[in-house]
């Protein structure tokens, strides 16, 4: 059975965590503005300044760790073991075990896996966490990662139907990572990073973004080059499925971002609950496929 790594995390985004002010405000613009010029910027750790960046790692690694604490290769897991413990499968998720598509984005298979992974969603969840806030980060994580899964899905699916093969009964394909989640993060803060009326200065928006959209490109393209070793593949499907959800997600938040932090966070609320209703309905017209 082939497995499926979902690696987007050849390169890492950025150098290291940038300290970007939390945005939006209660305040308006130019006493927020004023407010964070003035405010000195720390680089020590601080779990408690990006939570959700730390929770979502901290969940991984101790996914990670609970696998290999519990007979799971630390460096390649077997089919079985993956699907033991949350991965995605073809046959399991067509069944009626649809969880899988988001308990999959804390599975990884192995250690390179999970530690190239980690990496970037460090660096992206410091960068975009001030943007999106906790639930936010936490929301787009969810949401993007199972989009991801969601196209990996559709497409494993249309592909057996095409060699007139019943899906739920042939070829399982397993998924398993986070990077569809960390495309997905990439993708939304490209879209965000473009706002000019952040209290940040135009120049470091454009680089900041600059360094995610040569982090997504890269990927995309060294994992559309990958030729299949063995059984473990790079699953570029999820990461453009996931970075695709995350383009989605980002556009009509830009406009709220400007306008008060109630007006904000409102129009999360109901972009992330339309983008769940929408996955909801794809993902019952692929068990239809099936």
């Amino acid at each position: 059975m082939p497995i499926s790594e979902h690696q987007g995390e050849i390169l890492p985004p950025i150098g290291g965590p940038v300290p970007v002010p939390e945005y939006p405000p209660a305040e308006s613009h130019a006493e927020y503005a004023a407010r964070s010029a003035s405010r000195p910027q720390k680089s020590t750790f601080n779990p408690l300044s990006s939570p959700a960046t730390y929770l979502l790692v901290g969940i991984n690694c101790a996914v990670y760790l609970w696998m290999c604490l519990h007979g799971a290769s630390f460096q390649s897991p077997s089919g079985e073991d993956l699907l033991r413990f949350g991965a995605m499968g073809t046959h399991e998720v067509l069944a009626g075990q649809w969880y899988r598509l988001l308990t999959a984005t804390f599975v990884h298979i192995g250690i390179i896996h999970i530690g190239t992974n980690m990496w970037c969603l460090w660096n992206l969840g410091l960068l975009g966490e001030p943007l999106i806030g906790a639930y936010g980060l936490v929301a787009v994580y969810m949401l993007t990662g199972i989009a991801g899964n969601l196209l990996s899905l559709a497409l494993n699916v249309l592909m057996s139907l095409h060699q007139g093969i019943n899906p739920a009964f042939g070829p399982d394909s397993i998924g398993a990572g986070a990077s569809g989640a960390v495309f997905g993060i990439a993708g939304i803060l490209i879209v965000l990073l473009s706002n000019k009326k952040l209290p940040i200065p135009w120049t470091e928006l454009k680089r900041l973004r600059r360094s995610v959209i040569q982090f997504a490109v890269l990927n995309l393209i060294l994992g559309g080059a990958t030729i299949f070793v063995d059984i473990i593949r790079i699953d570029n499907s999820a990461h453009i499925g996931g970075f695709l959800s995350g383009l989605a997600l980002g556009v009509p938040l830009v406009p709220r971002m400007t306008s008060g932090r109630l007006r904000y966070l409102s129009r999360q609320k109901i972009t992330f609950v339309a983008a769940a209703f929408l996955m909801a309905l794809f993902g019952y017209w692929i068990s239809k496929l099936s």
